[in-house]
């Protein structure tokens, strides 16, 4: 009996299908495969690739052309190729073709026609959009550029929202978003190179920077860390970021995201290098300084005095977000005589009936307060602005009624959270809402002086980061040629140095076109 159940199963173990391994083995090998003279043969093997004809959106096309009096294919995916075009600038020339003496490249009205011998370059270009023509008796392939992809049009951007400046911002379309940035250089020297960053997907990045003014070293090591990914697949820049970026743990971001083609361009025009990808509406600069993340577009779009007011206005916002909660905290808990004794008596007789302590209630409402934000961002559009104030006067007003909160921690808890909009990107946006959260609980612990000390041990932190080389802090430290765009910044027309910490080619910025 025994022996008849194991024959059974050896039996059903010999008619399993394949493996996953297996075909997944098989397939690559068709890749390595070169073309044959065989029209059926070179079929063949494109049908086992693309598994035809379950897959519904690759299409082969087999006609007879009576100019070169042979069979021939043209193998496509529907959906990101240009059907219309495929149809008018290539089907139809081959079609009416009566010349026996002309080549492919002589006859389709196509932008670019490329010879390939290798069935991995064939499938490695149908994926992108284009059209593959197989002829019988030659071995070898013609591709096509006819791709069509869907995406947004040109729209406002989202998140960068300025007043005053350009209103035009980067869509999921590679090719689109370069356009753009080329819109804004027309120079010969913008150079744009691919890098193949996953082996499955094989989704490409696109390199974007001028050459004989960005630094080669640089670029070199933007390359090589690109280059040097072991991954199935990343689809977009944020994931990409997490990947390359040298310390994935710190809070502090090394990578400056942007949907403003302008921002990128007036990086590149620096000695940037910007990297794009499709399905990202947005660019990344390498390398990032703190001062990337604390400037915004529009500054240079403003008059000196109000483009340096909105800065100053940042920076005390900046601070007003990190210290207030924790100087409460310290404060009361600690530093009583600090306080006027009048303002001292004020607080008393708000928390008497208060049952935490100090730190308990700010924690309570900081949280409070992210849960709000995390809600009205979540929410669809019409409903986040009621949330907002249904969250910030009902649930504070009914806390302060319950003696749960104490009417001064809604005020020193709104002051920091309104505060913390005016910084403007994201990461850095983040990095401060959490860092808030450590000075409170340094407060708590030895007050003023751990405020001291965890904020000296912060700055410490920051002198020790770099971004792809660069110091975090540069130029203010260590202290390099350059305009000085750090907190103010000067005159347009007195910007005349390049950031010296890029070690560009080209330090001194020029009106030639250069």
């Amino acid at each position: 009996m025994l022996k008849e159940m194991f024959s059974l199963f050896n039996k059903q173990q010999k008619k399993s299908p394949p493996s996953a391994e297996k075909l997944a083995g098989d397939r690559a090998d068709l890749k390595e495969k070169s073309f044959s003279n065989s029209l059926q043969e070179n079929l063949s093997t494109i049908k086992q690739l693309y598994c035809i004809p379950d897959n519904k959106d690759i299409k082969l096309r087999e006609l007879y052309l009576e100019g070169f009096n042979r069979e021939a294919a043209l193998i496509f995916i529907s959906t990101i190729t240009d059907v219309k075009s495929l149809e008018e600038n290539i089907l139809k020339p081959l079609t009416e073709n009566t010349a026996s003496n002309k080549k492919v490249k002589d006859i389709v009205s196509i932008q670019m026609v490329q010879e390939i011998t290798l069935f991995k370059d064939a499938v490695k270009n149908i994926n992108k959009g284009h059209a593959l023509l197989i002829l019988d008796g030659e071995a070898k392939g013609y591709l096509m550029d006819c791709p069509d992809f869907q995406s947004r049009a040109i729209e406002k951007p989202d998140n960068e929202i300025l007043i005053k400046g350009p209103k035009e911002a980067f869509n999921e379309k590679a090719v689109a978003n370069i356009s753009l940035l080329r819109k804004k250089i027309r120079n010969e020297n913008l150079m744009v190179e691919t890098v193949e960053v996953s082996q499955r997907s094989h989704n490409d990045v696109y390199m974007l920077y001028i050459r004989g003014l960005a630094n080669e070293k640089l670029i070199d090591n933007i390359k090589k860390r690109l280059g040097s990914l072991e991954t199935n697949a990343i689809q977009n820049l944020p994931l990409l970021e997490e990947y390359i970026e040298e310390r994935s743990y710190s809070l502090f971001p090394s990578i400056l995201t942007t949907e403003r083609p302008d921002r990128a361009a007036s990086f590149i025009e620096d000695g940037y290098i910007v990297l794009l990808m499709d399905n990202s509406p947005d660019g990344l600069v390498l390398p990032a300084t703190f001062w990337s993340f604390f400037h915004s577009p529009e500054d240079h779009y403003l008059r000196i005095h109000y483009g340096n007011f909105t800065r100053a206005l940042r920076m005390v916002a900046l601070f007003i977000t990190i210290f207030t909660s924790a100087i409460y905290v310290a404060i009361t808990t600690f530093h009583a005589e600090m306080i006027p004794p009048d303002l001292l008596l004020a607080i008393a007789s708000t928390r008497e009936k208060v049952p935490f302590p100090a730190v308990i209630e700010i924690l309570i409402m900081e949280a409070a307060f992210e849960l709000i934000r995390e809600a009205g961002l979540r929410v669809p559009s019409p409903i986040g602005p009621t949330i907002g104030i249904v969250g910030a006067l009902i649930l504070g007003q009914a806390a302060v009624e319950a003696n749960i909160i104490s009417p001064i921690v809604i005020i020193v808890v709104a002051l920091g959270g309104l505060s913390s909009f005016a910084v403007s990107d994201l990461s850095l946006n983040f990095a401060v809402r959490l860092i808030r959260f450590a000075f409170i609980l340094s407060a708590a612990m030895f007050g003023i002086y751990g405020m001291t000390a965890f904020f000296v041990a912060g700055l410490f932190y920051m002198v020790s980061l770099k971004s792809f080389g660069v110091p975090y802090l540069a130029p203010l430290s260590p202290s390099y040629k350059s305009s000085k765009d750090t907190i103010f910044r000067r005159l347009v027309k007195n910007e005349k140095l390049r950031p010296g910490f890029l070690r560009p080619a080209d330090l001194q910025k020029k009106t030639d076109g250069t």
